[in-house]
């Protein structure tokens, strides 16, 4: 059969898709990049926001008016967490939630409909797959031990479950063997891997036995971890770091600068907490990249809670801001709460990018005349230009004629620069 795999989320997802993409090309099915040339389509899901399920519903109503002769298979998080909102637009689709991502050519082969959405996650495969020429993702672990108020995201994917120390080795070296320099190690929460099997957080093994048993030119960057775990395994990971083979790069969410807010989302530290870490990792780390996720209006958001955070953000100075403006999630403790109004959302998440984007641009004036080392690792947007990161995960677009160094480490001049990102030429 020629599959067509369509994604839409985070890196779990990308990791899921290439699991699935793994296990069918075994069975000796094609991988096609067309719906339209495909006998059977499946799409990815992603829950996390009201908006992105709205678009998702919409293409999967399409994809039924356009090819309901053919197989399609809804998979992710949507699957599982709104199972009849999926069954609604595609009332022929197979479902699998993402713990049953390796039955996925059982439903494939399968003459007909089959629902999937209860079990376990297998532990025995790992996908060998790079995302891009130089670029992979493996996902350790799924599940959280947190219950935040805000998030559906716990009704897909509830149970911690890790991959073994060993496999996450043994698939690391499968990478890079076949081209790999980045190594993307993703989770829900990146603080509790291992809980599951090894009986504590267990990322600070997994780091060291990386640095320890894999030779080689690469380069791996820690996915986000929760504040109140980070702070945890301080002193056990924050040296780890160190080493030139981890990126410098901190993916930290904060979520609010207000502790009453925090409250309500029911997230596990304080702002002082909060605040006391970042400044505990860059008196270790000076250059520490730190990204961080902010929620705006979410309920029992007050103009002065919002305030806190604008506080927040010029105290800390964040390198990144993924910023969301919060949406009604069904079978949330948020969506029952008084929602703050959209137009006010708005406006608040509009001061805030205003404000990231005055701080992003003074932080990357910095760089201005100097010249930097980067490894250079994918196509830019568009492919019109190419990415490069430093050793703290700052990207740095360079010109596209240099597509030759893909994969190799080298010093690049800063000539230019936006709030988001550095733009310079190689030294070659």
């Amino acid at each position: 059969m020629k599959v067509y795999i369509e994604t839409y989320g985070c890196a779990l997802n990308i990791h899921d898709s290439l699991v699935m993409e793994g296990l069918i090309s075994s069975r000796g099915h094609e991988i096609v990049e067309n719906e339209d040339e495909a006998d059977a389509i499946i799409v990815n899901t992603c829950a996390v926001r009201l908006d992105t399920e709205r678009r998702i519903e919409k293409r999967l109503r399409n994809l039924y008016k356009l090819h309901s002769d053919k197989k399609i298979i809804v998979a992710g998080c949507l699957a599982k967490a709104r199972p009849y909102l999926v069954a609604k637009a595609v009332p022929t689709a197979s479902l699998v939630s993402p713990q049953n991502i390796h039955l996925i050519t059982s439903v494939l082969e399968s003459p007909g409909r089959m629902i999937l959405l209860n079990g376990d996650k297998r532990r025995e495969y790992l996908p060998s797959i790079t995302n891009s020429r130089t670029i992979a993702t493996i996902a350790v672990s799924e599940g959280c031990l947190s219950n935040c108020s805000f998030c559906i995201t716990k009704i897909a994917r509830r149970k911690v479950s890790s991959y073994p120390i060993k496999s996450i080795v043994e698939t690391i070296r499968s990478l890079l063997s076949k081209g790999a320099r980045e190594i993307r190690l993703t989770a829900q929460d990146m603080g509790v891997y291992g809980y599951d099997i090894y009986g504590r957080k267990a990322l600070p093994d997994l780091i060291t036995s990386i640095l320890d048993k894999v030779e080689g030119e690469y380069k791996i960057r820690i996915g986000m971890i929760s504040p109140q775990h980070f702070i945890d395994m301080f002193d056990d990971i924050i040296e780890l770091y160190k080493d030139p083979r981890i990126y410098r790069f901190f993916h930290l969410p904060v979520q609010s600068g207000s502790d009453k807010v925090l409250r309500i989302m029911n997230r596990e530290y304080s702002v002082e907490e909060y605040v006391r870490l970042i400044k505990d990792i860059r008196s270790k780390i000076p250059d520490a990249y730190i990204a961080t996720d902010i929620i705006v209006g979410h309920p029992g958001e007050s103009w002065e809670d919002f305030m806190d955070t604008i506080r927040l953000v010029e105290e800390l100075e964040f390198d990144k801001i993924h910023i969301a403006r919060y949406t009604y999630r069904p079978r949330t403790l948020s969506g029952k709460l008084p929602q703050v109004p959209d137009p006010e959302k708005k406006r608040r998440s509009t001061i805030l990018s205003t404000v990231a984007e005055e701080i992003g641009l003074r932080k990357n004036a910095s760089y201005a005349g100097k010249t930097v080392t980067g490894i250079v690792l994918d196509e830019g947007f568009k492919r019109k230009s190419l990415i490069a990161r430093t050793g703290n995960y700052t990207p740095v677009i360079i010109p596209l004629k240099y597509r030759g160094l893909l994969g190799k480490t080298v010093p690049i001049k800063i000539t230019d620069y936006t709030f988001f990102d550095l733009r310079g030429h190689p030294i070659v």
